[in-house]
Parts: structure tokens; C-alpha cells; sequence
């Protein structure tokens, strides 16, 4: 299962990837951040594949830590880019008029390349010698990874959840606020600004929901799952893990105009591909 999500992961994510590169209006902030998370969740699809090779078809301890190793830094990498694209969220409606100033673009560039580098740390611990490969012992419930290491693991996705949920909450503060203004402006609440605001509120629930969905049951039981425990417990609340990296795509992607336009000129050139275009507002994304 875990080789058959790896392979919906990485043709999924390999899409949007393609359609990012190949759309030069698609070189906007919030479309780097997108390309980061799908580059992530793309080599993600990839390592679940390889670990399935190297675990059950070519078998070596040495190669098999490598690859846990590429999943730990690209997982890694996926959830600094969703927590990326949240503060990115955030900042857009905060900071609405010195959003598209060349310092976001600067800061986006500087938060992802710090992102990538302390994923790819994390990925490099066990490989650098923070695996039990000689003390079965100290074993988690994810061979060859330590139990330190996975606590130091799901401790920073607690913390990152944490602020992500903190960061969704303070969105929907300014959205509720925006929503309000306008209504006052026009001096008459209607029904449509309520939907709207209703809406918007509901989206940002579901994307909050989704994550915690996939990743919380994987994280829990890296604290308090036993090595012992059989090891289908383990598969199991991975599984809606890499669900995360599934979905992804969806929420951040597909649903976008713009990237529907380019999947259109990419495939059957509908528009002309030279036609420049951008989001009514960062936080669309």
C-alpha cells in the first residue's frame, strides 16, 4: 500500500511540478511555495518506492538507511512547506499593500532555502550515525531510526501543528474582520458575505482537519508506540500520513484558476502560453 501511495504521490506531484516550470506566470511567490511543497511531496512518492525496492526486493540495512533517510528530509520538507505557505497566507492578508514588494520575494526565497536546509539535517542524522543498526535496543517503532530521534521527530510536528493551528485561527480573524468592513461600507449585511465568509472559515477548517487527520495518528504513536508492537500498528498510522502528500496536490493546486489555465496550455493549447496572469490575492492559493 505504502508503494502504490508513492506512486500516486509522485505522478501527482510531478504534474504540478512540470506545470509550475513550464508556466513563466506561474513565478510568484505563492506559486514557489506550491513548487516547494510538491518538489517535497514529489521526492516523498519517490522514497516510498525506493524503501519498498530496498526493503522487500533488494534487501540492505546501508541502502535501506539511506532511503529512510530520504523520506525523513523530504516529509521533513513537505511540512516546513505547508507551514511556509501558512505564513504566507497570513502575512498576504496582514500585510495586503507591501505583500508583492521585492522583500517578500526575498523572505519566501530565504525561509525555503532554511526549510530545505534543516529538513535535509534531519534527513542526514540517521545516516550520520543516529540509528540503532548496532543497538537493536534503542530501536523505534520506525527501523532503523532511534527513539530519540522520532521523538525529536514528533516533537517539531507538534510545534509546527501547534503553529499552524495558531496562525488559521488568526486568519480567520481577519477574514471575519475584512468581511465585516465590507459589509459596513455598503451599510447592509447580506446574505452573501456571510456565505463567503462562511466559506472561507470552512476551507481553512478543512485544511487544518486534513492535516492533523494524516499526520497526528503517526506522530502519536512514534511517542508512544513500542518497538515490540507489531509492525502492521506502524504501516497504519503511516498510511494517512503519506495520504497528506495525496491530497496536498488538491488543496493547494488543482483548485487553483490559474494552474487549471496551464494544465490547459500544457496539454492541448487552449490559451496562449505567453499570456500573463496572477492571483486575485496570495491567499487564494
Amino acid at each position: 500500500m505504502l508503494c502504490v501511495s508513492g506512486t500516486a504521490i509522485a505522478c501527482e506531484n510531478a504534474l504540478v511540478v512540470a506545470i509550475i516550470c513550464y508556466s513563466p506566470a506561474l513565478r510568484t511567490p505563492m506559486f514557489v511555495l506550491v513548487g516547494s511543497l510538491a518538489t517535497a511531496d514529489l521526492l516523498a512518492g519517490l522514497g516510498l518506492i525506493l524503501n519498498f525496492v530496498f526493503q522487500y526486493v533488494i534487501r540492505s540495512e546501508t541502502v535501506s538507511l539511506l532511503t529512510v533517510g530520504f523520506l525523513v528530509a523530504s516529509f521533513a520538507a513537505s511540512v516546513s512547506s505547508l507551514l511556509a505557505i501558512t505564513v504566507d497566507r497570513y502575512l498576504s492578508l496582514y500585510n495586503a499593500l507591501t505583500y508583492y514588494s521585492e522583500r517578500t520575494v526575498l523572505c519566501i526565497h530565504t525561509t525555503l532555502a532554511g526549510a530545505w536546509g534543516v529538513s535535509l539535517c534531519l534527513g542526514l542524522l540517521p545516516v550520520l550515525g543516529w540509528n540503532c543498526l548496532h543497538d537493536p535496543a534503542a530501536c523505534s517503532i520506525v527501523r532503523p531510526l532511534t527513539k530519540s530521534n522520532v521523538t525529536l521527530l514528533s516533537a517539531s510536528f507538534f510545534l509546527i501543528f501547534l503553529i499552524m493551528l495558531h496562525l488559521y485561527i488568526e486568519i480567520c480573524k481577519i477574514v471575519c474582520r475584512h468581511a465585516h468592513q465590507i459589509a459596513l461600507q455598503q451599510h447592509f449585511l447580506t446574505a452573501s458575505h456571510y456565505v463567503a465568509t462562511k466559506k472561507g472559515v470552512s476551507t481553512l477548517a478543512i485544511i487544518l482537519g486534513t492535516f492533523g487527520a494524516s499526520w497526528l495518528p503517526f506522530a502519536i504513536y512514534c511517542v508512544v508506540g513500542d518497538p515490540n508492537y507489531p509492525s502492521v500498528y506502524t504501516y497504519a498510522t503511516l498510511l494517512p500520513a503519506t495520504y497528506n502528500s495525496m491530497i496536498n496536490p488538491i488543496i493547494y493546486a488543482y483548485r487553483n484558476q490559474e494552474i487549471q489555465r496551464s494544465m490547459w496550455v500544457l496539454f492541448c493549447g487552449c490559451f496562449q502560453a505567453k499570456v500573463s496572469f496572477r492571483s486575485r490575492s496570495p491567499s487564494d492559493v
